[in-house]
């Protein structure tokens, strides 16, 4: 289990490491805001290739081997980056951050399998804590870069000094996985879905909407609610960059005690809950003429959308069998919502004001809720001999 809890980490670690310093490299390459978040669409374009794939990459090599290639690919693609920045090569930067989008979707995908089968091996619910972890890793990672930003440490070493830390974690780590099983050999009568087969199913689609929503608020809020603190009460650069923070903070303090209310509610309860909290603090957000009630809204959005995405992840692998082709078709909705919403607010906010922008942001969360039922458990019994999980 702890091998889970160390991937997930890292993979936040690795995605923070590059986000918090997305300025230095726009400073670094002479970009302007609107060139900066083109050449971020590499990054995008890369994880939207791969996440479709993904499923079947772990299929066939091993969730451990696709940790495993993932984390490569994320070293090699840090390393691409690095020579462009130092080069000032825009074309170069690209190719890397199109590697990264590659590497990040393979490992995410990976790992949410991994965390599912320690879930249906425990038998209990602890997704939202693997999911904790990756918050914790992504604040680990900011931290680190706000800190060598301030000591000047360029940013070319500091990804280097991230593929050093990738290549020894992500090769050594897996092999402290569990032991994967065979599923058809376990579930013989089950039918084979096809490669897209997962694609077709009604379920998983709609859980696969269930995850846009609370993708999309994640995505909105990590891009957003700074800046609409800003523009839309009319506070300082700190008093926005503080309501992202109690917004991370609400959230991965949810993911961490999550699991708990689901095993005592069931999925489907604490969904509509937590879709209804992130909705009303959305709203309250949106609304509230001060910044302390603007606060509150933060904490209500934060904590609702702590458990959208893992609960998703964890339906989507209800049956083992099919896991890995579902995760992915799950994941890559998301991943979609979480890197293509937020732009398209911004375009938005040019014309209604990005916090009037954001009120989209609840329609999609108005439809999660009413298809949250779609998520409901599926207990497959699987037999798992001799699979210690701690």
């Amino acid at each position: 289990m702890w091998a889970t809890f160390a991937v997930f980490g890292l993979n936040g670690l690795v995605f923070a490491s590059w986000a918090a310093r997305i300025p230095a490299a726009s400073s670094t390459l002479s970009l302007s805001d609107g060139q900066t978040g083109a050449l971020l669409l590499a990054a995008a374009a890369g994880s939207v290739l791969a996440l479709p794939l993904a499923g079947s990459v772990a299929g066939r090599v091993g969730v451990a081997n696709t940790v495993r290639i993932g984390g490569v690919v994320s070293a090699l693609a840090a390393m691409t980056i690095a020579a462009g920045l130092t080069t000032t090569s825009v074309p170069l930067t690209a190719a890397g951050l199109f590697l990264f989008g590659i590497g990040v979707a393979l490992w995410d995908v990976a790992q949410n399998i991994e965390g599912a089968d320690v879930e249906h091996r425990l038998r209990r619910t602890i997704m939202p804590k693997f999911h904790a972890a990756f918050s914790g890793g992504a604040f680990v990672g900011a931290m680190v870069g706000a800190g060598l930003s301030l000591l000047g440490v360029d940013l070319s070493y500091h990804l280097l000094g991230v593929t050093a830390v990738v290549l020894v974690v992500a090769l050594w780590v897996p092999r402290y996985f569990l032991p994967e099983i065979s599923h058809a050999e376990a579930h013989p009568d089950s039918p084979q879905p096809g490669r897209f087969g997962a694609w077709l199913e009604p379920r998983t689609l709609l859980i696969g909407l269930v995850v846009l929503g609370a993708a999309l608020t994640e995505g909105a809020a990590n891009d957003w609610v700074a800046k609409a603190t800003v523009d839309g009460l009319g506070s300082s650069e700190a008093t926005g960059a503080v309501m992202f923070g109690v917004f991370v903070a609400a959230m991965t303090l949810f993911r961490f005690v999550g699991g708990g209310l689901i095993d005592r509610y069931g999925r489907v309860r604490v969904l509509q809950i937590s879709l209804g909290s992130s909705l009303v603090g959305l709203l309250l957000f949106v609304f509230a003429p001060t910044v302390p009630l603007a606060g509150v809204g933060a904490v209500l959005w934060g904590a609702g959308a702590a458990l959208g995405f893992p609960m998703g992840m964890s339906a989507a692998a209800d049956e083992p069998r099919h896991a890995a082709a579902r995760v992915s078709v799950v994941s890559t909705i998301g991943y979609m919502a979480f890197l293509a919403g937020p732009p398209l607010l911004g375009f938005l906010g040019d014309i209604v004001g990005i916090r009037n922008a954001l009120l989209v942001v609840g329609v999609a969360v108005l439809a999660s809720f009413l298809v949250a039922p779609a998520a409901a458990e599926r207990r497959i019994e699987v037999d798992h001999p001799g699979t210690p999980v701690s």
